[in-house]
C-alpha cells in the first residue's frame, strides 16, 4: 500500500515533512536540496505573488516591497489568528496564511513522491501556551482548521517530543527527549521495550528560540533604538522613559509585521523630536519607516548563533542594515546572563516532567537533544547540571521530529 499520510513538523522557525519508505523515514526535499525550509512567508506587493521558505527570506533581504511573516505558530490560539487584515495585496486571516503554507508543503511532498497525500500526522508542542489553558485549546482548533483549508481530509496530532522519541530507536534504558524549538520547549521520558517506544510522561513550557532572540534584542539592540531612554514631556518640564510596549513588539518575530502603521510611526516621530538623545529615537523611526524590523531580528539571530559557537569568546550583532558600523557587542557571559531566566524555566520543566513520571534524575540514562535551540549552551548547561551522569545524544536537530512523524504517519495508514 502506498503512503497516504504525510508527517509534518510545522515549526515556529523551520518546517520538515516525511513519509515512510520501506522500513525507514524518508524526508521530503521541501526546498531544492533541502529537507527543511524556514517557516517564512512573503507577500510580494509588486509581483502579487506569495513566496515561502528561503525564497521568502531572500525577498526580505533583497528589499522587495511586500509583507514578511515568520513565527506564525506562536500566534496560534490568540485573537490575532482570526482578525481579517490587509496583507500586502490581499485581505486574509492568519489561519489562511498558515493554511497556504501547509498546502505548499503538501503540494511539494506530492510532487516529490508522486503520491496523493490527503491525510496528515502533525507535530504539536505539549503546550502551545503553558500559562493559558483556553489559548492552548484554541491553538489546536486553529491549527486543525488550517490543515482543513490546506486540503487535508484528516489530521492527527502527536506531541513533538514523542515523535522524536519514535525516531530515537537505538537509545537503551530510560531516555529523555529535550526538544527546544523556536517557540516551545518540550520533554518526553521514554523507554524502548521489544523494539517499541513507550512514552512515560511528557511536559512542556512556552520558551524557545524566538524567546531567546527577543531577550537578546531587548537587552542588546533595543537600547540602541531608545529603549530605557528619556523623552521630554509634551508640556512643561520633566521627562519620561520611552514606553516598553513598542520595543517588546519590535523584538518579537510574530509581532513585527503589525508595527508598520500610522500610529506607531507618529509615536516614533514624537520620540525623535523630543528625545534627550535624538539619535537613538531616530534609529527607531528609521526602523519603522524603512520596515527593517525583521532585518534586525535576523541580525540578532545570527549574532546569537555566532557567539554560541564553541570557539567564540565574543561576537557582535551587526546592525549595519540600519546604520553603517552600528554593532551591538555580545559575549558568552552576556549571552548566558541574558538567557539565564529561560534556562531556569527549561530546567524546571524538565524537573516537572520527571515528577510526572515519578522518576529521579539519576535514573535517566540518555538525554536526547532535538530542535535547533537545543544547541544553545544555556540549555546544555542546565541539562548537564540536572543529569551529570547521563549520556548526551545529539539527534538530527532539525529533522528528528519529522522522522518520528513519518513513522507515526505509516502507523496511521495501517489503521486506515
Amino acid at each position: 500500500m502506498f503512503p497516504q499520510t504525510l508527517g509534518i513538523d510545522f515549526g515556529t522557525s523551520n518546517t520538515a515533512a516525511g513519509v515512510m519508505a520501506g522500513d525507514r523515514p524518508y524526508l521530503i526535499e521541501v526546498e531544492p536540496g533541502q529537507t527543511t525550509l524556514p517557516t517564512s512567508v512573503f507577500f510580494d506587493t509588486q509581483r502579487k505573488v506569495t513566496t515561502y521558505g528561503s525564497a521568502a527570506n531572500a525577498a526580505l533581504i533583497d528589499g522587495r516591497e511586500g509583507r514578511f511573516m515568520r513565527a506564525l505558530k506562536s500566534v496560534l490560539g490568540t485573537p490575532l489568528m482570526r482578525e481579517r487584515r490587509q496583507v500586502a495585496y490581499e485581505t486574509l486571516t492568519l489561519i489562511e496564511v498558515v493554511a497556504r503554507f501547509l498546502r505548499t508543503i503538501r503540494e511539494r511532498a506530492e510532487t516529490a513522491t508522486g503520491l496523493s497525500l490527503k491525510h496528515a500526522v502533525s507535530g504539536r508542542p505539549v503546550l502551545f501556551h503553558s500559562k493559558d489553558a483556553a489559548r492552548n485549546e484554541q491553538a489546536l482548533v486553529d491549527l486543525r482548521e488550517a490543515y482543513g483549508i490546506a486540503g487535508f481530509d484528516s489530521v492527527e496530532f502527536l506531541f513533538e517530543p514523542e515523535a522524536a522519541a519514535l525516531a530515537a530507536g537505538t537509545t537503551k534504558g530510560l531516555g529523555l527527549i529535550v526538544d527546544i524549538g523556536g517557540g516551545t520547549s518540550d520533554f518526553s521520558i521514554f523507554t524502548r521495550e521489544n523494539d517499541e517506544t513507550k512514552i512515560i510522561a511528557s511536559h512542556g513550557v512556552r520558551v524557545g528560540g524566538t524567546d531567546f532572540d527577543k531577550s537578546i534584542s531587548l537587552a542588546r539592540v533595543m537600547p540602541l533604538l531608545g529603549r530605557g531612554a528619556e523623552i521630554r514631556n509634551d508640556m512643561g518640564p520633566g521627562t519620561y522613559i520611552a514606553p516598553n510596549a513598542i520595543y517588546n513588539d519590535m523584538a518579537s518575530w510574530e509581532k513585527i509585521p503589525f508595527q508598520y502603521n500610522a500610529e506607531t510611526r507618529r509615536m516614533a516621530t514624537v520620540f525623535a523630536k523630543q528625545g534627550i538623545d535624538k539619535a537613538l529615537f531616530q534609529r527607531l523611526y528609521d526602523t519603522l519607516d524603512l520596515e527593517l524590523g525583521h532585518d534586525i531580528a535576523f541580525a540578532v539571530e545570527r549574532g546569537k548563533i555566532m557567539v554560541n559557537k564553541p570557539d567564540a569568546s565574543d561576537a557582535a550583532i551587526d546592525l549595519s542594515v540600519l546604520e553603517p558600523n552600528l554593532r551591538a557587542k555580545m559575549t558568552n557571559t552576556l549571552l548566558r546572563d541574558t538567557l539565564s531566566d529561560h534556562g531556569a524555566a527549561i530546567r524546571q520543566c524538565a524537573i516537572e516532567t520527571l515528577q510526572r513520571a515519578d522518576i529521579t534524575p539519576d535514573k535517566i540514562n540518555s538525554v536526547v537533544f532535538v530542535g535547533g535551540s537545543s544547541l544553545m549552551h544555556v540549555v546544555r548547561d542546565e541539562m548537564q547540571g540536572l543529569f551529570p551522569d547521563a549520556r548526551f545524544v545529539d539527534s538530527e536537530a532539525f529533522t528528528a521530529v519529522a522522522s518520528g512523524l513519518a513513522i507515526a504517519a505509516a502507523a496511521a495508514d495501517g489503521r486506515r
